[in-house]
């Protein structure tokens, strides 16, 4: 049979090729793709060619292996259904609704073990949203909120607005997010934070500082730096207070972050911790695994109202627009997603 896939080919440039795909093995299922979820921030730094040379393209997930080079098929969030299944393969898996981490394409070869079984009332474009839905989980596990604190986020895109949703089910002390475009601050405040401040504003930094109770001593307890833009890490440390956390969660590729470790850093312990999906935190290992993880990101998933965060829906054969409205126009977009109708 015959698939079409996504293939990232040059910077700036996206095509939509035509693959032969083979039969499943006697282990392997047949999976057609309903939609595919665009993770805008790691996809950009391929479509812009700003991945870091010689890094492993993901050394976790099996459909993203060897190293970054164009030509490159890439994501990680499609949502289908079982079509066919092997021989020696539960026959209780055809028809089944899956999520997998695979590549934009409208068919994949996958083993069972690598495939999620969705809840049958979850829709397949809120199961797209589980890759950043599970990132939002590590994060609020990794700042480890307590109640009373005070918290910000910097950067609302999609995995910005869902750990600020988690984040608001928590009793803080106050939650407030910054981000540079109207329709993600309007998302924010619409999914739980308290105010929310564009960074482009000359006053925002001095507004933020005043709920912070910066004049009394006081700052962010936890700050999370998940804008992708390496001059917000240095407005987060800026902004947290003695024995604070900031956690960076964004992955800037080739980018360098110029951050400020002198005076106020040096003398306030504040800790910076790296946060990524790919691993559970150390010390939970001896309780938590990344299948339990992923069903808590499920979990929210039903129980968040997440439907609004789907603002564009392309073909995948117009892939190339949809990677051109988020490199030129990211403020007009929250989720983008494929779709794969009359692909057979």
């Amino acid at each position: 049979m015959r698939r079409r896939a996504v293939q990232f080919v040059a910077p700036g440039k996206v095509t939509v090729v035509d693959e032969a795909l083979k039969s499943p093995t006697r282990d392997q299922v047949l999976v057609q793709t309903l939609i595919s979820a665009i993770s805008a921030g790691t996809e950009l730094l391929i479509y812009r060619g700003e991945w870091p040379p010689g890094l492993p393209v993901d050394e976790n997930i099996p459909a993203l292996q060897g190293t970054f080079r164009y030509p490159l098929k890439y994501g990680y969030a499609c949502v289908g259904r079982v079509i066919s299944v092997g021989s020696k393969v539960d026959p209780s898996w055809k028809g089944q609704l899956v999520f997998a981490f695979n590549p934009h394409e409208s068919h994949f070869l996958s083993y069972p073990d690598n495939l999620a079984p969705l809840p049958l009332d979850l829709p397949p474009e809120r199961a797209g949203l589980l890759p950043n839905m599970e990132t939002a989980v590590a994060l609020v596990m990794d700042g480890r909120p307590l109640i009373g604190e005070r918290v910000v986020v910097f950067g609302q895109g999609v995995v910005g607005l869902l750990t600020t949703a988690l984040l608001a089910k928590f009793s803080l002390g106050g939650l407030y997010a910054l981000d540079r475009f109207a329709l993600r601050r309007d998302r924010s405040l619409a999914l739980g934070a308290d105010s929310v401040f564009d960074p482009g504003n000359p006053l925002a930094m001095d507004s933020l500082m005043t709920f912070l109770e910066m004049e009394r001593g006081g700052g962010a307890d936890l700050a999370y730096e998940l804008s992708g833009n390496t001059a917000a890490l240095d407005q987060a440390i800026s902004v947290t207070g003695f024995g604070g956390r900031v956690v960076v969660g964004s992955w800037y590729g080739a980018k360098r972050a110029d951050i400020d470790l002198g005076g106020k850093f040096h003398r306030s312990r504040i800790k910076l911790i790296g946060s990524q999906v790919s691993a559970i935190e150390p010390e939970l290992t001896g309780r938590w695994t990344k299948k339990r993880r992923l069903n808590v990101a499920i979990g929210m998933l039903r129980e968040l109202n997440t439907v609004e965060l789907v603002s564009h829906r392309f073909p995948v054969d117009r892939a190339h627009e949809a990677y051109a409205l988020l490199a030129r126009n990211p403020g007009d977009a929250l989720q983008v997603v494929f779709t794969y109708e009359g692909i057979l």
